[in-house]
């Protein structure tokens, strides 16, 4: 893997809408990590992958119901640390769970879940983590074989482990997330977690009593059927990395594969679902 990559930084308006639809349209490209800014995103890409046409073809750029503007630097990995120290905040989830980086101190809560997030924290949208930690916390997941899709730093599935969830397949198509899951399930002394990279695809002849997919929209819906194919009867599906306007699809796939609504988290406009089988 390059130790450089390519920076981009976008103000986007309006910013929710606008960094959604652009995230999916650059993921569709060679750029494999994104932070969300005050005024829009920031995404990265390898060098050794990147040349100066790398956006033409993204039509949001192009479109006239966005204003989007951007830079771009090169930067060296041996950065990352230093970037996420300066950036990454702790998440407290109802006074039972603190997720941390090893920097922030430690507190009293009943779940405290230390990673290092470095690059492959993602887009970095705490609402999202914050509502599928909700979810979490109110399930008992006892003994339930459990799955993180798209698990990012693999905060869910070291959550869903202290509360007794084994075994646990956590899966990310990034290589970052890959590793840092690694280090991360380490880190907390997990002995349930194995961590895969990859997609979808390696879900096949696999069974869960416990989906947990915190990736985005598009991916959600087309790899739904995968998602419910895998599931046990009475199984539990938590979705998240989506907005409130987005529902009503979402809903309609889950619904029209068997699936029964239960309940939902909402923060700053992003959402969580929770279907049972």
């Amino acid at each position: 893997m390059s130790n450089i990559y390519i920076g981009y930084h976008f103000t986007i308006e309006p910013k929710e809408l606008g960094s959604e639809i652009l995230i999916a349209e650059l993921g569709e490209k060679a750029f494999e990590s994104f932070t969300e800014t005050e005024k829009g995103i920031s995404a990265f890409v390898q060098k050794d992958l990147w040349d100066e046409l790398i956006l033409d073809g993204i039509r949001i750029l192009e479109s006239d119901e966005f204003k989007i503007e951007y830079t771009f630097e090169e930067i060296e990995q041996v950065n990352w640390n230093e970037e996420w120290e300066k950036n990454f905040e702790a998440i407290e989830v109802d006074g039972n769970c603190h997720v941390r980086a090893p920097f922030h101190p430690k507190t009293d809560a009943e779940f405290d879940i230390v990673i290092e997030p470095k690059m492959s924290f993602g887009t970095g949208h705490h609402e999202t983590t914050h509502m599928m930690i909700q979810h979490l916390l109110e399930i008992d997941v006892t003994g339930m074989k459990t799955l993180d899709m798209g698990c990012g730093t693999a905060i869910l599935a070291i959550l869903a482990e202290m509360k007794g969830a084994k075994p646990i397949d956590a899966i990310d198509i990034d290589n970052w997330c890959y590793l840092n899951s690694i280090e991360n399930a380490e880190r907390n002394n997990c002995k349930q977690i194995t961590v895969y990279e990859g997609e979808a695809a390696l879900l096949k002849d696999k069974k869960y009593d416990l989906i947990i997919a915190n990736i985005n929209r598009n991916i959600l819906l087309n790899d739904m059927q995968s998602y419910v194919d895998c599931l046990n009867s009475g199984g539990t599906l938590l979705l998240s990395g989506f907005y409130n306007e987005d529902i009503p699809v979402i809903d309609a796939s889950c619904t029209e594969k068997g699936l029964t609504y239960v309940k939902k988290f909402e923060r700053n406009n992003w959402v969580s679902l929770k279907y049972v089988n």
